[in-house]
C-alpha cells in the first residue's frame, strides 16, 4: 500500500474517499469531476485531428493554409491564452500546496494539468477546423466549454461556502476560470449565430477574401491566425528559403488590396473631399485628412505601446522581489490537513516570480513588435496615398512651371524620395510621442518607491540632460542639410568631369578639375566632421546619462541615510534607470522628426506666368501638311504647345473641328517634342508607347526613320533598355525614336516639332520622303511640322511664317510668292545655300549618323571585351572555389565579408583602429566594474559585517572614481569610432577620385557612366554617413551582450548549460535573417529607383504624355511601381519584426535561465544575494540588445558592399604620367616648329584587342595643313589620339620637333598641343573659365580668341561679358556656338600644332565657313591636321592622307590625288559633289 499511497489521487488519509457528508462536499470528488470535460475533449478531438480532413476541405481552390476566420477569431485566441495562463497559475499553486503537505495529493494539480492540455488541444483543433472551413465540427468545442463551465461553477460554489475562502488564492483562480469558460462559450454561440452551421435550415456560404484567392498575394500577415501574426510564423518559409535561392520580386508577390496605393489614395481623397464639403471647416487640411484616413490603426498601435511599456516595469519589480526573497527565505512547515495557499505567499515565492518575469517579458516584447508593425503598415499605406496624390498633381502641372524652373525636377525628386519618407518615419515615431511621458512618469514613481527622495535627484539628472540631447539632435539635422548641399555640388562637378573626361585629358586639365572637386569635398568633410562630432556627443550622452544618474542617486542616498540601499532596491533602481534612458533618447529624435514633418506638410503648392505669344489667328487644314517656319526663338514651338492647350490662354481659345475645346476633350495628338524624350524602357516600348503592337506598321515606321541599322547595333536589338538607366544614345538616334513614336500612333493629328534638328541630310530627306510625305499623308493624317529646312517648303500644303511671337504670313507657297516677294527671295537665298550643302553632302565619306553609329558600336564592342565590370557580383564568385552546388552558394551568402571590413578599417588608419578597440574594451570593463562594486557594496551593507572596507566613505569615493572613469571612456569611445569612420571616408574618396581621373580613356569607354557616378554619390554617401554609426552600434551592442553573459556566467556557472542551446538557436536565427534581409534590402533599393525615375520621367515628358492623352496609363504604371516598392519595404519590415520577436523570446529565456540558475545555486548556498540582482539586471539588458547585434550585422554587411564596389575601382591601372624624360629637359617653347614624323606606328586600344593602326609612316612639314580622310573605322580618330599618347602605342613612334612623344611626361605633352573634338564640350562656370581654366592668359588674349571665332559681339552682349554664366554642358548656347567656343579655346593655347577631329560634323554651313576661314588665316603659321568628315573641307589642304583599316592607302597633294581617277580620294570627292 505504501507505493500506492505515494501516488494516491486524494492523499492517503482514511477519510479522503468518504462521501458521507454528500458527494459534492468531498473536495477531492469535485476535483475529479473537473477532469471529466478535459478527458472528453481529448478523446473526441484526437481521432479527428489524426484522421485529418483532406476529403471535406473547401471547394474554392486556395493555396495558403490560411482560410477565412470564423467570427470572434481574435477574441477566442486571446481568451485561450488567458486560460492557459490561469491553468499555469492553478498548476503551480497545486504543486506548492502539494509540496507543503505530507503526502501526495494528485487532485490538487492533476485537473489543472489536464485543463492545460485540453485548452492547448482546443486551440489546435479550432485552427484546423478554420483552415479547412468545416464549422460543423465546432460543436465538440461548444459541448466542452459548457461542461467545463458547469463543473468549474460547482467547484466555485463549494469554495464560496467556506468562510475562510476569501484569503485563498484558489478561490480567485477558480472564479477566473469560470469567467473565461463562460466567455468562450459565448464566443462559440456567436459563431453558431453568424454562420448558422447547426440548428438552422440554411447554413451561410462564405468565400475567402479576394486576396487569398489570388495566388499572387504572398503577404499573409492580415490573414493568418493570431499566434502566427504575433510571431510572424508565416514568414519562416520565405526567410529560411532565402538561403537556397535569393528572394526575387516574384517571390514576394503583390500587395493585398487594402494596402495598395490606389485603395489608400481613394481613402485619403475621400477624407479630403469630406472636409471640403462640410460647412463648418474653413479650409481642408492635409493633416486632418491623413488623421481621418489613417488614424485608427495609429490608436491601436499606441494601445499596444502602452501595454508594452507598462509590462516593461515588471522587470525591476520582479528582480527586487527575487533578490529580497532569496535573502530571507526560510524552510516551509509541513501540513497534513488540506492546505490552501494565500495570494500573498504566491508573490513571495522566488521561483514563481521568475516565471512571472519570463511571461511579462514575452508579452511585453510581443506587444512592442505588434505596435511597431501596425505603425509601419500604416506608414506604408500613407506613403502610397501621398505618392499617388503628388503624381496626380504633377500630371496637372502647367509646362510653364517646369520651364520657368518654379518646380524643378530636383524638387519633385525631393518630394518623392525624401519628404514622403519623412512623413512615414514621423508616423513610425508617433506612438512614442504619447507613450514616453507615461513611461517617464511611471519610472519616476517606481524609483521614488524603491530609493526614496534620493531617486528624484537621479531622475532630475536624466530630465535636465534631455534638452541638451534635443539641441544635439537639431544641430545634427542642420549639419546633415549642409553636408547634403556640399555633396550634391561635389557630385555635380564629378559628373561634369566624367562627361568631359576626354577633353580634360587631351588638354591636360584633369588636375585643375580634380582640385576643384577636392575643394568641394573639403567643405563637405568639414561639415561631416561637425556631423561626426555631434553624432558622437549624442552617443556619449546616451551611454553616460544612466551612469551619471546612478551615481547621483546612490551618493545622495548615502548622504541621506546611515545605511546604504539593500541589493533588491539597488538593482531595481539600476534597471529602472536603463528603462528611463531609452524614451528620453528617442524623444529628441521624435521631436526633431515632428518638426520636419510639419515643415514637409506645407510644401505642396506652385504656379504663375509670362506672355509669350500674342494675337494669333490661324487655321490648320485637316488631312494636309502644314509647315511652320521662322527664326530661332520666334515662338514656333510655343504655338504647338498653345494648340495642345499647354500654354495658359489669356484670351481666345483653340477650336478642334469647329468645337470650342479648351484643352479638355480633344482626342489624342501624336506629338514629337523638340527635346527628345525617352522612357526607361525598350526601344519597342518607346515606339509603340502603349498602343497594340502591329508588326507591319512597326516595320514601316522603323524603315521611315532609318532606325534598323541602329537597332542592329544594340546588344538585344529593339528589346534593349534605353533612357536614363539604359544605354546612352546620341541626340539623332533619340530624336528618330521620338519621331517614330509619333508616326506609329494611330491618331488623326500629328505634331512634329523640328524633327530634323539633330539629323544629317540623308536621314532628313529619307524621313521627309518616306515618313512624312508617304506614311503620314497616305493615311490622310493632319500633320503640323515645325522646321528650319526651307528646302522642304515645296511639299507643304499650307505654310505659317512666324516672327517674334506673331504670325508674319500664312498661305500656300504660291500665295507667299505672289504677295510677299521679299520674304520669298529671302527664303530662296537661304534655300540655295542649303541646296549647295545638300549637293556636297549627297554622299559623304562619313555622315553624322554613321558617326553616331560608330560611337554606339565602340561602346558595345568594348563592352563585350570587359564584361566583368558590369557584373560586380561575379568577382565574389571568383573568390570562392568554382563548384557552384548549393552548399557553396549558401556559405557564400551567409559569410560575413571580413576582407572588406578589414580594408575599410585599415583605410581609417591603424592607430585609430587600435584606439577604438582598446577604449571600447576598457569602457565595458569599467561599466561592469561599477555594477559589480555596487552589488558588493549593497550586499555588504545589508549583511553589515562591520569591519569591512565597505563601510564609511571609502566605498563612496571609489564608486565616484569608477563612475567618472566610465563617463570619460564613453566620451573617448564615441569620438574614436566616428573619427575612424571619417578618416576612412576621406582616404577612400581621395583615392577613388585620383584613380578614376587618371585612368586611361579606355576605362571610360567600357565602364558605364552611371556606374562610376554611383561610386561617387550613393556609395560615398554610405561610407561617409552610415557605416560609422552602424559600426559603433554593432560594437556597443555586441560588447554589452558579451559582458552581460560573462557576468551571469561568472556569478552562476550553471547558467552556461542553458546557454549552449540558446547560442545555437541564436546562430541560426542570425544566419538566416542576414541573408534574407540583404535580399529584401536589395529589392527595396532596386524597386525604389524605377519609381523615382518614373516621377522625373513624367515631369520631363509632361507635354508628350498629355498630347497623347496617356495620363491614365502613366498613373497606372505609377501605382504599380509604388506597390512593388511598398511590397518590398513591407516584407523588409516584417522580416525585421520576425527577427526581433525571435531574439526577444531568446532574451526572455536567457532571463528565465539566469533566474533559475540563481535560485538553484542559492538553495545550495553558493553566493551572496546582491550578485543575483546583478546577474538579473544584466540578463535584462541582454534582451534589449540581442536583436541590435543581428540588425547591425545585417546593415553593416549591406553597407560594406559600398566599400567593396569602391575598392574594385581602386585596382584600375592609371595612365603612365611620368614618361622617361624629365619635364625640365623639354624646351620651354617646344614644339616651336610643328614638324611631325610618324615612323612605323602601331596602335591598339587594349592589349587584348587587335591593333587599329598598322605600321603607319608619314611626314608633316612645319606649318602644313594636312587632311586625313577615310571611311568609318579606318583609324582616323585613333591617329589623332595617338598624337596625345591616349592610346597604347606598342610599336613605332611619333616624333614632334625632334622629341619622341612617348618619352614625354603626359602633362607636358598634352599641354603643348591643341585639339577641337567633334562633340563640343563646355563646363558650367564662366566663359573665362571655359577658355582658360589655368588662369594663364590676359583678358586681351581671350577677347582676341573670341574675335577670331566670331563670338566677340555675342559675348559682349551677355551680362558679365567674359564672366557670363555657362550652364551645365553649355546648354544655354546652340551647338554651333559651342563649337566656336571650342575653337576659341584651342586658339587661346598658342600651340604650333592644331588638330581638328571631325570638328564640323555637327554644325551648320555658316559656322563651318567661319571655322574654315579661321584655320586659313589665324592658324596660317601653325601645323593643322584636319580629320575630315566632309571631304570638300580638305580640298584646299597641302597634303591629304587617305586611310583604310588602319593603313595609309594614299598620301599626296589633293590635286595629284584627284588626277588618279580610280584612286580612293577621287572616288570620295566624286561622291561628295
Amino acid at each position: 500500500p505504501n507505493t500506492l499511497s505515494a501516488l494516491s489521487f486524494c492523499g492517503n488519509k482514511s477519510n479522503a474517499y468518504s462521501v458521507t457528508k454528500g458527494v459534492l462536499n468531498n473536495p477531492c470528488f469535485v476535483d475529479a469531476l473537473n477532469l471529466v470535460p478535459h478527458v472528453f475533449l481529448l478523446f473526441i478531438t484526437f481521432p479527428i485531428l489524426f484522421i485529418g480532413w483532406g476529403s471535406q476541405s473547401s471547394k474554392v481552390q486556395i493555396h495558403h493554409n490560411t482560410w477565412l476566420h470564423f467570427p470572434g477569431h481574435n477574441m477566442r485566441w486571446i481568451l485561450t491564452f488567458l486560460l492557459l495562463l490561469v491553468h499555469v497559475c492553478e498548476f503551480s499553486e497545486g504543486i506548492v500546496c502539494n509540496m507543503v503537505m505530507g503526502t501526495n495529493h494528485l487532485h490538487l494539480f492533476m485537473p489543472a494539468f489536464m485543463g492545460f492540455v485540453a485548452a492547448t488541444t482546443s486551440v489546435i483543433y479550432y485552427h484546423n477546423i478554420e483552415t479547412s472551413n468545416f464549422p460543423k465540427l465546432l460543436l465538440v468545442l461548444f459541448i466542452y466549454w459548457v461542461l467545463a463551465f458547469i463543473t468549474k461553477s460547482i467547484k466555485l460554489w463549494k469554495f464560496a461556502e467556506d468562510k475562510d475562502a476569501s484569503q485563498y488564492l484558489r478561490l480567485y483562480i477558480t472564479a477566473l476560470l469560470v469567467i473565461l469558460y463562460g466567455l468562450l462559450m459565448a464566443v462559440e454561440i456567436n459563431v453558431i449565430r453568424v454562420r448558422k452551421y447547426v440548428f438552422f435550415a440554411n447554413p451561410q456560404k462564405v468565400k475567402p477574401p479576394e486576396d487569398l484567392q489570388d495566388l499572387g498575394v504572398r503577404f499573409l500577415q492580415p490573414f493568418v491566425n493570431l499566434l502566427s501574426k504575433a510571431t510572424y510564423w508565416w514568414m519562416n518559409p520565405l526567410i529560411v528559403g532565402a538561403h537556397k535561392r535569393p528572394i526575387e520580386l516574384k517571390k514576394i508577390g503583390k500587395l493585398p488590396i487594402a494596402m495598395r496605393a490606389l485603395t489608400n489614395y481613394l481613402r485619403l481623397k475621400d477624407a479630403y473631399e469630406d472636409q471640403r464639403v462640410s460647412r463648418w471647416r474653413p479650409s481642408p487640411s492635409i493633416w486632418r485628412s491623413m488623421y481621418r484616413a489613417f488614424g485608427r490603426p495609429i490608436l491601436l498601435s499606441s494601445t499596444f505601446r502602452y501595454l508594452a511599456d507598462l509590462l516593461g516595469f515588471a522587470g525591476p519589480l520582479c528582480i527586487s522581489g527575487i533578490v529580497e526573497q532569496l535573502n530571507c527565505e526560510k524552510d516551509p512547515d509541513t501540513h497534513f490537513e488540506n492546505y490552501h495557499m494565500s495570494y500573498r505567499e504566491l508573490l513571495e515565492n522566488s521561483s514563481i516570480l521568475a516565471v512571472l518575469l519570463f511571461l511579462a517579458l514575452i508579452l511585453q516584447r510581443t506587444f512592442l513588435q505588434a505596435s511597431y508593425y501596425v505603425t509601419i503598415e500604416t506608414g506604408i499605406n500613407m506613403r502610397g496615398a501621398l505618392l499617388a496624390m503628388i503624381y496626380n498633381k504633377i500630371l496637372r502641372l502647367s509646362t510653364s512651371n517646369m520651364s520657368m524652373g518654379e518646380m524643378t525636377l530636383g524638387q519633385i525628386n525631393n518630394l518623392v524620395a525624401i519628404e514622403t519618407n519623412q512623413l512615414m518615419w514621423f508616423l513610425f515615431l508617433c506612438p512614442n510621442l504619447w507613450a514616453m511621458p507615461v513611461q517617464i512618469v511611471m519610472g519616476i514613481i517606481l524609483l521614488r518607491h524603491f530609493m526614496g527622495p534620493s531617486a528624484l535627484v537621479g531622475a532630475s539628472v536624466i530630465v535636465l540632460l534631455a534638452p541638451v540631447q534635443y539641441l544635439i539632435a537639431t544641430k545634427l539635422a542642420d549639419t546633415q542639410k549642409i553636408t547634403l548641399e556640399h555633396s550634391t555640388d561635389r557630385v555635380k562637378k564629378t559628373t561634369e568631369i566624367l562627361k568631359g573626361i576626354k577633353l580634360l585629358k587631351l588638354y591636360a586639365w584633369e588636375n585643375i578639375f580634380c582640385d576643384s572637386v577636392e575643394e568641394t569635398r573639403g567643405k563637405e568633410l568639414t561639415s561631416l566632421r561637425t556631423f561626426a562630432f555631434y553624432t558622437s556627443m549624442s552617443i556619449f550622452m546616451n551611454a553616460a546619462i544612466p551612469i551619471a544618474a546612478v551615481l547621483a542617486t546612490f551618493v545622495t542616498y548615502h548622504i541621506l541615510n546611515e545605511k546604504g540601499p539593500s541589493p533588491s532596491q539597488a538593482f531595481a533602481a539600476l534597471s529602472l534607470f536603463h528603462i528611463l534612458v531609452t524614451p528620453l533618447f528617442l524623444l529628441s529624435t521624435v521631436v526633431r522628426f515632428a518638426v520636419k514633418a510639419l515643415v514637409t506638410g506645407g510644401s505642396f503648392t506652385w504656379g504663375n506666368n509670362l506672355l509669350t505669344l500674342s494675337d494669333i489667328n490661324i487655321r490648320i487644314p485637316t488631312g494636309q501638311l502644314t509647315m511652320i517656319v521662322g527664326q530661332v526663338g520666334c515662338g514656333k514651338s510655343s504655338l504647338l504647345l498653345a494648340m495642345l492647350g499647354e500654354m495658359q490662354a489669356i484670351e481666345g481659345g483653340v477650336y478642334w473641328k469647329e468645337r470650342d475645346i479648351h484643352c479638355l476633350n480633344r482626342n489624342s495628338v501624336a506629338y514629337a517634342a523638340q527635346k527628345s524624350w525617352l522612357l526607361n524602357a525598350t526601344v519597342e516600348e518607346n515606339i509603340t508607347f502603349g498602343s497594340p503592337f502591329n508588326k507591319q506598321r512597326y516595320k514601316a515606321v522603323i524603315d521611315a526613320c532609318s532606325l534598323q541599322p541602329d537597332i542592329d547595333l544594340l546588344p538585344f536589338g529593339d528589346q534593349t533598355e534605353i533612357g536614363e538607366r539604359g544605354i546612352n544614345l546620341s541626340g539623332g538616334q533619340r530624336q528618330r525614336i521620338c519621331v517614330a513614336r509619333a508616326l506609329y500612333q494611330n491618331t488623326n493629328i500629328v505634331f512634329l516639332d523640328d524633327p530634323f534638328s539633330a539629323l544629317d541630310i540623308h536621314l532628313s530627306d529619307h524621313l521627309m520622303q518616306e515618313g512624312i510625305l508617304k506614311f503620314l499623308q497616305d493615311d490622310k493624317r493632319t500633320v503640323v511640322l515645325v522646321t528650319h529646312k526651307l528646302q522642304y517648303l515645296i511639299h507643304a500644303d499650307w505654310i505659317i511664317a512666324m516672327k517674334d511671337g506673331t504670325v508674319l504670313r500664312e498661305g500656300t507657297l504660291k500665295d507667299i510668292q505672289t504677295h510677299d516677294v521679299e520674304l520669298y527671295d529671302h527664303w530662296k537665298t537661304l534655300m540655295n545655300r542649303q541646296d549647295q550643302e545638300l549637293e556636297k553632302v549627297r554622299y559623304k565619306s562619313d555622315s553624322q549618323t554613321t558617326l553616331e553609329r560608330k560611337t554606339l558600336r565602340r561602346a558595345f564592342y568594348s563592352r563585350e571585351a570587359k564584361n566583368q565590370i558590369d557584373d560586380e557580383d561575379e568577382e565574389e564568385e571568383a573568390e570562392e572555389e568554382d563548384d557552384d552546388n548549393f552548399s557553396t552558394t549558401t556559405n557564400r551568402r551567409s559569410k560575413i565579408p571580413w576582407k572588406v571590413c578589414w580594408c575599410y578599417l585599415s583605410s581609417g588608419g591603424f592607430f585609430m583602429v587600435f584606439l577604438m578597440i582598446f577604449s571600447k574594451l576598457l569602457k565595458h570593463s569599467v561599466i561592469v566594474a561599477i555594477d559589480y562594486w555596487l552589488a558588493n557594496w549593497t550586499s555588504k551593507i545589508s549583511n553589515s559585517s562591520g569591519t569591512d572596507m565597505f563601510n564609511g566613505t571609502r566605498p563612496t569615493t571609489m564608486f565616484i572614481i569608477l563612475c567618472a572613469a566610465g563617463i570619460t571612456l564613453c566620451l573617448i569611445t564615441s569620438l574614436t569610432v566616428e573619427f575612424l569612420g571619417l578618416s576612412a571616408a576621406t582616404n577612400l574618396h581621395h583615392n577613388l577620385l585620383n584613380k578614376i581621373i587618371h585612368a586611361p580613356i579606355r576605362f571610360f569607354d567600357i565602364t558605364p557612366l552611371g556606374q562610376i557616378l554611383n561610386r561617387f554619390s550613393a556609395d560615398t554617401n554610405i561610407i561617409d554617413q552610415h557605416i560609422p554609426s552602424t559600426l559603433e552600434s554593432l560594437t556597443r551592442s555586441t560588447l554589452l551582450c558579451l559582458s552581460g553573459i560573462g557576468v551571469i556566467a561568472s556569478i552562476t556557472p550553471i547558467f552556461l548549460v542553458a546557454l549552449v542551446p540558446l547560442a545555437v538557436a541564436f546562430y541560426f536565427i542570425q544566419k538566416y535573417f542576414r541573408v534574407a534581409s540583404k535580399d529584401l534590402q536589395d529589392l527595396d533599393d532596386s524597386t525604389q529607383l524605377p519609381l523615382l525615375c518614373h516621377f522625373s520621367e513624367t515631369a520631363e515628358g509632361l507635354t508628350t504624355i498629355r498630347a497623347f492623352r496617356h495620363e491614365a496609363r502613366f498613373k497606372q504604371r505609377m501605382l504599380e511601381l509604388t506597390d512593388t516598392n511598398n511590397t518590398a519595404y513591407l516584407f523588409l519590415s516584417a522580416a525585421n519584426r520576425w527577427l526581433e520577436v525571435r531574439t526577444d523570446y531568446l532574451g526572455a529565456v536567457i532571463v528565465l535561465a539566469a533566474a533559475a540558475a540563481s535560485i538553484w545555486s542559492f538553495h545550495y548556498g553558493l553566493h551572496p544575494g546582491g550578485l543575483v540582482g546583478l546577474g538579473l539586471t544584466y540578463a535584462l539588458t541582454v534582451t534589449n540588445y540581442l536583436n541590435w547585434v543581428v540588425r547591425n550585422l545585417a546593415d553593416l554587411e549591406v553597407q560594406m558592399a559600398a566599400v567593396k564596389k569602391v575598392n574594385s575601382f581602386l585596382s584600375t591601372e592609371s595612365e603612365n604620367y611620368e614618361g622617361s624624360m624629365d619635364a625640365s629637359q623639354v624646351p620651354e617653347n617646344w614644339p616651336q616648329d610643328g614638324e611631325i614624323k610618324i615612323q612605323g606606328l602601331c596602335v591598339r586600344y587594349d592589349p587584348m584587342l587587335k591593333p587599329v593602326l598598322k605600321h603607319v609612316n608619314a611626314y608633316i612639314k612645319p606649318g602644313q595643313k594636312v587632311g586625313i580622310c577615310g571611311r568609318t573605322g579606318s583609324g582616323k580618330s585613333s591617329l589623332s589620339l595617338a598624337f596625345f599618347n591616349m592610346v597604347d602605342v606598342f610599336e613605332g613612334k611619333i616624333i614632334i620637333d625632334g622629341i619622341d612623344i612617348c618619352k614625354l611626361p603626359l602633362q607636358t605633352l598634352r599641354s603643348r598641343l591643341s585639339i577641337i573634338l567633334q562633340d563640343p564640350v563646355l563646363f558650367s562656370g564662366s566663359i573665362r573659365f571655359n577658355l582658360d581654366p589655368e588662369k594663364m592668359c590676359t583678358d586681351d588674349r581671350l577677347w582676341e580668341a573670341l574675335e577670331i571665332a566670331q563670338l566677340k559681339n555675342m559675348v559682349k552682349a551677355l551680362p558679365g561679358g567674359l564672366d557670363a554664366v555657362v550652364t551645365e554642358g553649355g546648354e544655354n548656347f546652340s551647338v554651333g556656338q559651342r563649337q566656336l567656343f571650342c575653337l576659341a579655346r584651342a586658339f587661346v593655347r598658342k600651340s604650333s600644332i592644331f588638330i581638328m577631329d571631325e570638328a564640323t560634323a555637327s554644325i551648320d554651313m555658316a559656322t563651318e565657313n567661319i571655322l574654315q576661314k579661321v584655320v586659313m588665316t589665324a592658324f596660317a603659321d601653325r601645323t593643322v591636321v584636319t580629320i575630315a568628315h566632309r571631304v570638300h573641307t580638305i580640298l584646299t589642304a597641302d597634303l591629304v592622307i587617305v586611310m583604310k583599316r588602319g593603313n595609309i592607302m594614299e598620301y599626296d597633294k589633293p590635286e595629284t590625288l584627284l588626277e588618279q581617277e580610280d584612286g580612293m580620294f577621287a572616288s570620295f570627292v566624286k561622291a561628295d559633289m
